[in-house]
């Protein structure tokens, strides 16, 4: 099994930035893709970034194309999400997921095994 957790959230105001972490542990060696998706109250779950377990190629959501970097430390089994240039819109609850096969689509939710308990972002104005 693969598990993930999420940590580093918080409040930062509009224009800041805001690093988040996400552990991986278990049977890494199954998993193909990371991903960061966000979610805020009654809206759908949303695709952030996207990096490959090698570290090699990303991928971003429009939103947030130029201000977020998705990044990988391979010695640390640890992915991170660079947020700067934030707002008010980017708050939302923010999970890491592991995509362990090929099924569905790596921009999307359900394309994703396993899921981090998500840490919240909020970005005042």
């Amino acid at each position: 099994q693969v598990q993930v957790v999420e940590s580093g959230g918080g409040l930062v105001q509009g224009g800041g930035s805001l690093r988040l972490s996400c552990a991986a542990s278990g049977r890494t060696f199954s998993v193909r893709v990371m991903g960061w998706f966000r979610q805020a109250p009654g809206k759908e779950r949303e695709f952030v970034a996207a990096v490959s377990w090698s570290g090699t190629t990303t991928y971003y959501g429009e939103s947030v194309k130029g201000r977020f970097t998705i990044s990988r430390d391979n010695a640390k089994n640890m992915v991170y999400l660079q947020m700067t240039s934030l707002k008010p819109g980017d708050s939302a609850v923010y999970y890491c997921a592991a995509r362990l096969g090929a099924t569905g689509t790596l921009w999307a939710p359900p394309g994703y095994d396993v899921w981090g308990q998500g840490t919240q972002v909020t970005v005042s104005s």
